[in-house]
């Protein structure tokens, strides 16, 4: 069942690497943005773990160039989705430097989007692919391939900065699909760190789990995409259409 939380909107603030918005359209600072997050090395853990993963490779992958930094959001500025995962797959992300594009998490995900519209095809396998997201954003809680995928606390508190700003920049955001609780519990996360409201005790959770914000914003959940979830049939295509649909029931009232 879906929940609705009806509260004033507060003033956002963000940290003081802010990329300042006079003057300035949305889609120059998203890129701005993106170029302070690809050469961010607050992390010596991770900086460590990415550059080591982009050296050794994967023996099916020998011959890539692996991207080996943080991984920037793509898609329109002026989205009304915004999907949120973990942090980029050791050797997807890391090595072709673009969200869910070369592995198998990526190939289910855009599988289903495409058949809801909401990218121009089927497949991700490089940044030259040609594929193109419609309506839709797609960032991370973390940017950098974390090892064993589990960032420490801390790591999670300084990347979320950029998220900070994303939705600060992301003007039409009106569903929030967050794949996996710790996509969910970022984004709440966040909310709170901007001086956004957020309810006692807080939304919870669970596939296909809904909430709705100032009658306006939907926050919906995904089991995610990984193949620890795909393989072993605790998300279907069939389930991840249903969630999408709802996102799409949702976005077509606006």
């Amino acid at each position: 069942m879906t929940r609705t939380l009806t509260s004033t909107y507060h003033q956002q603030r963000v940290s003081s690497t802010e990329i300042k918005l006079t003057n300035s359209k949305t889609a120059s600072c998203l890129t701005k943005l993106q170029e302070v997050i690809t050469s961010c090395t607050s992390c010596p853990r991770l900086v460590k773990h990415r550059t080591q993963i982009s050296i050794e490779k994967r023996r099916a992958y020998r011959d890539w160039d692996y991207w080996g930094r943080p991984v920037p959001s793509f898609g329109n500025g002026k989205a009304r989705l915004l999907i949120l995962g973990l942090a980029p797959g050791a050797h997807g992300a890391n090595r072709t430097g673009r969200m869910f594009t070369g592995d198998r998490s990526g190939d289910f995900l855009y599988r289903a989007l495409f058949k809801l519209g909401f990218c121009s095809q089927p497949t991700s396998r490089h940044v030259s692919d040609g594929l193109q997201l419609i309506d839709t954003y797609m960032t991370a809680a973390v940017r950098c391939a974390p090892p064993g995928n589990k960032p420490t606390p801390l790591e999670k508190k300084r990347c979320l900065t950029y998220l900070q700003q994303e939705l600060a920049l992301l003007k039409n955001i009106k569903v929030i699909l967050a794949l996996g609780a710790f996509a969910w519990n970022s984004y709440l996360m966040t909310r709170k760190s901007i001086q956004l409201p957020v309810p006692r005790p807080q939304p919870r959770f669970g596939h296909g789990a809904q909430f709705i914000f100032e009658e306006t914003t939907m926050l919906i959940g995904s089991y995610h995409p990984s193949q620890q979830n795909t393989l072993t049939g605790r998300l279907t295509m069939e389930m991840l259409l249903g969630v999408l649909k709802d996102v799409r029931k949702r976005l077509d009232q606006f």
